[in-house]
């Protein structure tokens, strides 16, 4: 997932150029195929020893248009542009113009990334259905149809928020937690990778690509939206019983805004506990677990709690 290309100014959602054009010469290189969203559940469901990857963009900004969108274009590399309906034609963000220009390829899918891009989480279900509405309204008009696939603003979803997603016609939704798309996802709770200056440099990136999908039955609670009733979190995860090696899995939390080895505990059903020692602090709680592979692959898996404002 990328925002923002040679926009210096903000190196938390910015990556440069010399990066992203390295990005995509790894991607070839390693024979990892560019996945078009358009063809997004057969490749899920289909040659699954396939190394695959989508590209997303949210947001919109100018910065994408003029920096990214011409290598894209040349090279018919597919993926998803993520638009905010009201921000669109603001300063530092695409035009209509822009966006119905590049909608006509057939590697390029605009998808729904709400109205106003606030903190959706925490508005009431009228107040989330009125945004989502009205986006969709606007795609309707500027494109002719909204799209399939949702983006949910700062990577963030509730229960409640998912629901109203999903009888809003939508059929995929991506958070910003880190991981592995792959067949056994819950649709409205896809993993993505955030790529930005400090996360973008190729040693890093070398390694996401080395990321294997961590298949899992679910995961309590299933709420990941918590309060001080509820933090932190019981968090458990059941995983497959064909997972091998699972004994040797590790975890990491970020609780009391601290990252530490989670304490952990495997029973003989594969179902994994794992104790937190304090509570999230920060407004977005994190568990990385990973299982090392052969040949320096490694099973990844991220789960994100938003903690609710007092």
């Amino acid at each position: 997932m990328y925002h923002r290309f040679e926009e210096n100014k903000y190196p938390s959602t910015n990556i440069r150029m010399t990066d992203f054009k390295e990005h995509l010469e790894m991607i070839k290189k390693n024979n990892i195929k560019f996945v078009n969203p358009l063809n997004f559940e057969d490749e899920l469901n289909n040659n699954k020893n396939q190394r695959k990857v989508l590209i997303t963009i949210d947001d919109g900004y100018q910065s994408f248009y003029d920096n990214a969108w011409p290598i894209l274009k040349e090279s018919k590399i597919p993926f998803i542009l993520f638009i905010s309906t009201r921000e669109v034609g603001k300063n530092g963000y695409m035009s209509w113009k822009n966006i119905k220009e590049i909608e006509k390829y057939d590697f390029v899918e605009i998808g729904n990334h709400s109205h106003t891009h606030d903190y959706l989480i925490d508005f009431d279900d009228a107040a989330i259905e009125n945004d989502l509405k009205k986006s969709i309204s606007i795609f309707e008009e500027n494109l002719g149809k909204n799209s399939i696939f949702f983006s949910y603003p700062f990577g963030e979803y509730s229960l409640s928020l998912k629901k109203i997603v999903i009888n809003l016609g939508f059929k995929y939704a991506f958070g910003q937690h880190s991981g592995v798309v792959d067949y056994t996802k819950n649709f409205f709770e896809m993993p993505r990778f955030p790529i930005n200056e400090k996360y973008g440099e190729t040693e890093r990136f070398k390694t996401i690509l080395k990321t294997l999908p961590f298949p899992y039955k679910s995961i309590q609670p299933k709420e990941r939206y918590i309060s001080d009733k509820n933090n932190p979190p019981r968090v458990s995860i059941q995983f497959y019983d064909n997972l091998k090696n699972l004994k040797n899995i590790n975890c990491f939390s970020n609780e009391e805004d601290k990252w530490r080895n989670s304490e952990i505990n495997l029973d003989d059903k594969n179902k994994l506990t794992i104790s937190l020692e304090g509570k999230f602090i920060t407004e977005r709680g994190r568990i990385n677990c990973s299982l090392r592979e052969v040949n320096g692959f490694y099973r990844w898996l991220g789960v994100q709690f938003v903690v609710k404002e007092k």
